[in-house]
């Protein structure tokens, strides 16, 4: 039986399985070969036919890490060996995935593909956290930005981002956190709100939450560790006021039914 090549690049989303989409699920039924990351939580692999191959191709905590050129050409290799192959990302594919660059890849050599977004962490986990992105009269926008490029520098999109008035998620930054916060204390004041949250949308999702002059003293008492984003506006006042809000309804409803 000849098989047809295709990849089908999924967004695995920020973490908790039910959070990805219909058609993310659909796609992963008719797989021939996952190729799945870290942040992709395993359990959706159960969605797949028992046939299907499953490979790791992630890294977390230093683990190895196939190298992207590596990846590509297993892409094409199973895409032509084996027929459909589904490429599963944490997140969204097209938000610091390389999803587009696999994409280029495999058209480059023959293979037709297609891109099922996903649900993106730098959206949904500060959501799930009581943290809206965006509200009237606090702010007018957000800006997504990666902590660290591939040397290993910090992004200088983040200096910009801290001129702004804008809610900031940053992305691979927990290890930079210290640059980034002397960063934004010279823009914004040492009184600007900070959130560190970490395996957002799982059920060991951690969040610790400060101002930018006393956030790196509670992160060296409650640390929080990759895979982490950073969240830096005054928008997560709003967390802590519906916080208030929730405790006293409680206590207001324990009250009523005594």
């Amino acid at each position: 039986m000849k098989h047809k090549p295709f990849l089908t690049l999924v967004g695995a989303g920020p973490g908790d399985p039910d959070l990805i989409t219909l058609k993310g699920i659909k796609a992963i039924s008719s797989a021939d070969v996952i190729l799945y990351d870290a942040l992709a939580n395993p359990v959706l692999l159960e969605h797949a036919p028992e046939t299907t191959l499953k490979i790791f191709v992630g890294k977390r905590a230093g683990l190895h890490q196939k190298q992207q050129l590596e990846i590509n050409k297993m892409i094409v290799g199973y895409a032509r060996s084996m027929g459909h192959v589904v490429r599963l990302k944490g997140g969204d594919p097209y938000v610091f995935g390389r999803g587009h660059e696999e994409l280029e890849y495999a058209l480059s050599h023959d293979i037709p593909g297609s891109y099922v977004p996903g649900i993106s962490s730098s959206i949904s986990v500060p959501g799930l956290c009581g943290i809206p992105l965006t509200k009237r009269n606090i702010n007018e926008s957000f800006m997504v930005v990666t902590g660290t490029l591939k040397d290993g520098s910090i992004s200088n999109d983040l200096f910009m981002a801290a001129q702004s008035s804008a809610t900031i998620v940053i992305l691979m930054g927990i290890n930079k956190l210290k640059s980034i916060i002397e960063i934004f204390k010279t823009f914004r004041g040492e009184e600007e709100p900070i959130a560190l949250i970490q395996n957002g949308s799982l059920a060991n999702q951690k969040m610790l939450t400060g101002r930018l002059r006393d956030i790196l003293k509670k992160q060296d008492t409650e640390p929080i560790g990759s895979p982490a984003l950073i969240v830096i506006g005054k928008v997560i006042l709003e967390q802590l006021k519906l916080k208030e809000s929730m405790h006293q309804l409680m206590e207001t409803s324990s009250m009523d039914s005594l």
